[in-house]
């Protein structure tokens, strides 16, 4: 592997393509940046300004230079889980490794690309995430395909682990194609008074997704939310979940799913929460919108008590768009499109992910381009 240089590597169609994902260019905005084209790790460098703050590397090199670190790799995914983890085990062209060092609170988002720009590539990446003690970060990772590459694969494994007292917000924005396969798998392991916030939207056309992240709260008054705005269209299945396992003493989990079906996509929404702690809470919501006859949603809530004083509870609904809403615009001057888009936007509220306001707004900005396209 050559070694990372910079963003002037990526083709100008999908640096600017990656923009829309939330991909920034100017380092200025950034605490740290990481990108991996096709099979290469082609930048990844840290804002001077955060030196000795974290550390940011291409796996490869972070196994070699730290071998301590496989004592944290395939430790929450299990390498033999199924056949994209067997994969990824025999051979994977690289990933990221990100530390965040004890006590230092990262201003400005580390992020990350996934980019594929070569037709029928499967990419295979590892990623490795620690959150020291007592440290505060926010993460956006960006996965992105070239517009002109109509078909390609995505297989990638993400580690996580948010060390005592620390705050780790992920926002994962997916951008892939009509054709794409993509199948993530990640867990997260969350010590004493800890927090792990994950944030997932996708609002482009994508063949098949299918991704289950775990979180395990083992650590006294550990915290999980997960949060995820999906718009499926275009014949796209999508899915999707996520799981929380209580264990430590007072521990916490809330996810949060907002969901769009339509022009024949299939989704699917799954969330379980599995309570093993007399003092442990848990709340899942999911709410969903179907467009058409040709749609399909289908919402799985799972609640799993395992002692006594386990407090878990959900709420999830599936409908339609009130035609009262779209005639009360109409009055005001819009058109059905344009009443329907705001409907849209107002139903996908990012406010949901809990993000910094710099940050808000830039997911913001995504979400309604693209239900300002519709």
């Amino acid at each position: 592997m050559s070694k990372p240089t910079d963003l002037t590597k990526i083709p100008h169609k999908i640096l600017e393509e990656a923009k829309q994902a939330g991909l920034e260019t100017e380092e200025k905005n950034r605490s740290a940046t990481f990108v991996h084209l096709d099979q290469q790790t082609i930048a990844s460098k840290v804002n001077e300004l955060y030196e000795g703050k974290l550390e940011l590397l291409d796996i490869k090199v972070a196994l070699k230079k730290y071998p301590w670190l496989e004592d944290y790799r395939w430790k929450l995914v299990d390498k033999d889980k199924d056949e994209y983890t067997k994969k990824v085990a025999e051979d994977y062209s690289g990933g990221y490794f990100m530390r965040i060092f004890k006590g230092a609170e990262i201003a400005f988002p580390l992020q990350s690309c996934m980019l594929i720009s070569k037709q029928n590539l499967e990419q295979r990446v590892h990623n490795i995430i620690i959150a020291e003690e007592d440290s505060k970060a926010h993460i956006i990772t960006s996965c992105v395909q070239h517009s002109n590459v109509p078909q390609a694969a995505h297989l990638g494994i993400s580690e996580i682990y948010v060390k005592k007292g620390a705050l780790l917000n992920f926002t994962m924005i997916h951008q892939w194609g009509e054709n794409t396969f993509v199948r993530p798998r990640s867990a997260t392991q969350i010590d004493d008074n800890a927090t792990f916030i994950s944030n997932y939207v996708c609002m482009r056309p994508v063949r098949d997704t299918q991704m289950y992240p775990a979180a395990y709260c083992n650590g006294e008054n550990s915290r999980v939310i997960f949060n995820s705005i999906v718009y499926g269209h275009k014949n796209s299945l999508l899915d999707l979940g996520s799981k929380a396992v209580l264990t430590g003493k007072g521990s916490k989990a809330e996810m949060v799913s907002r969901a769009i079906t339509r022009d024949g996509s299939k989704m699917i929404i799954r969330g379980l929460i599995d309570g093993d702690n007399s003092d442990c809470k848990g709340h899942l919501e999911c709410q969903g919108l179907i467009f058409d006859d040709i749609s399909f949603m289908q919402s799985i809530p799972e609640l799993i008590a395992r002692k006594k004083g386990v407090e878990i509870t959900h709420e999830a609904a599936v409908g339609k768009i009130s035609e009262k809403e779209i005639t009360y615009l109409m009055t005001r001057k819009l058109s059905r499109e344009q009443a329907v888009s705001l409907i849209i936007r107002g139903f996908m509220d990012v406010s949901i992910l809990g993000l910094p306001d710099a940050l808000n707004k830039e997911i913001k900005k995504i979400v309604d381009a693209a239900a300002g396209a519709e």
